[in-house]
């Protein structure tokens, strides 16, 4: 068995897909529609559609128990770009007790996006 990649459900595919392309500067590997693959290694997938895949179970999103870590050579920018998009943070830059700074925020669906500098 090969592990792929993280999998996230969002309710807008090009508002996610646009989100992180134009804010986090991800690029997308693979377009399938209703699924998009990123270079990073994570992927999107729309929630109307994959409500049908699972039996349409509900699909909780915003618990604060997923999120996808980022690092960045230009924290201080990033967080001052932010700042002009409104997004609704977590918290502002800050060091964490092993020494690293890093911002949290939420992505359009409330999951939890983290950005750390290298360590």
């Amino acid at each position: 068995m090969k592990y792929i990649c993280p999998l996230i459900v969002v309710s807008d595919i090009q508002r996610s897909r646009n989100f992180y392309e134009n804010v986090l500067n991800q690029t997308v590997s693979e377009d399938y529609g209703e699924n998009l693959v990123f270079e990073g290694g994570f992927s999107i997938h729309l929630e109307a559609h994959y409500k049908g895949l699972i039996m349409q179970k509900p699909i909780n999103k915003g618990g604060n128990n997923v999120e996808l870590f980022f690092i960045s050579d230009a924290l201080d920018e990033l967080q001052e770009r932010l700042k002009g998009l409104g997004v609704e943070w977590i918290h502002e830059i800050r060091t964490e007790p092993w020494g690293q700074r890093v911002l949290r925020f939420y992505d359009p669906d409330a999951y939890i996006i983290e950005v750390g500098e290298p360590i």
